[in-house]
């Protein structure tokens, strides 16, 4: 077993070249996030708080245990959290909502009865602390106000264990969500009461419509069983190789409808990579009927 919890003495022993890149390899081989060698320094800082939570004195220690068929059980949760980046806002790139109200749902309701004749289905892929999905369920029931019998549904994944609670608890701190207008805020929004002043939590009409659950890129089945008319996947595939990034895009596209949409974050691009997506506006993509 593990050194005593109690031994909170910081690793003395910098991280060598050596189990740097033995890090770099599993962490890809787990999670196809790349690490060069300028990402050392942030690892080995991140990777401190660890140590100190396992008792460990080294990182040679570290690696002896997460290499062990005990260790990589009990620790790849914990290590995926340490190294994935979970930066995002509510209404992050708004033209991207402008779009989707008025161009993608019309188009999906027109063409394939989409959240009329049958619910319409949206990912979140990558959806970090909820902000993304809770954004859309914002705007999907603003829509579902303008039309009526229109029904959605959201499913919304990250790796990361950590900002998947903290998406599930749907309460965020009042400056979190300065980019929501006033009027979104009124109908969506509780403010905390007396011992929890500053916070604001997602009305529970909201939290009912998203599914939260964990799911790793690299797997080869995602065990969705619904096909999905829209996929956010934005500031994700940035952390890949170009050889992981389409092979992440081609699996997307099999779980997308034929005339389904798929929206990137505003520093990704497909060129270069083999998917079967037309582009139609600016990091919006379609899979052609």
């Amino acid at each position: 077993m593990l050194n005593s919890a109690t031994d909170n003495r910081l690793a003395t022993a910098a991280m060598s070249d050596r189990e740097f890149s033995r890090f770099a390899e599993f962490i890809y081989d787990q999670c196809g996030i790349k690490m060069p060698p300028a990402k050392k320094t942030m690892l080995e800082a991140r990777l401190q708080k660890r140590l100190r939570a396992l008792g460990l004195r080294g990182f040679q220690d570290y690696a002896d245990f997460i290499f062990s068929r005990e260790g990589a059980g009990l620790e790849l949760v914990h290590l995926i959290d340490v190294v994935t980046t979970n930066k995002t806002d509510f209404f992050r790139e708004p033209a991207h909502f402008d779009y989707l109200v008025g161009k993608a749902l019309p188009d999906l309701a027109e063409s394939r009865g989409a959240g009329f004749r049958k619910g319409l289905s949206l990912w979140s892929a990558g959806c970090s602390s909820g902000e993304e999905p809770y954004t859309l369920a914002m705007v999907l029931a603003e829509f579902a106000e303008q039309n009526q019998g229109f029904s959605y549904s959201i499913l919304a994944t990250d790796i990361c264990t950590t900002v998947l609670d903290k998406a599930k608890l749907a309460i965020y701190e009042e400056e979190r969500v300065e980019p929501v207008s006033l009027p979104l805020k009124r109908k969506y929004l509780l403010r905390g009461k007396d011992g929890q002043k500053g916070l604001v939590r997602v009305i529970p009409e909201l939290r009912g419509r998203i599914r939260f659950r964990r799911l790793n890129f690299m797997d080869d089945d995602f065990g969705l069983r619904e096909p999905m008319d829209i996929i956010f996947c934005r500031n994700v595939i940035i952390y890949f190789d170009k050889r992981t990034q389409e092979r992440l895009l081609n699996k997307f596209c099999r779980h997308l409808i034929p005339g389904g949409y798929l929206f990137m974050g505003h520093s990704e691009t497909l060129s270069g990579l083999d998917v079967p997506l037309v582009q139609v506006a600016s990091t919006i993509y379609r899979k052609p009927p």
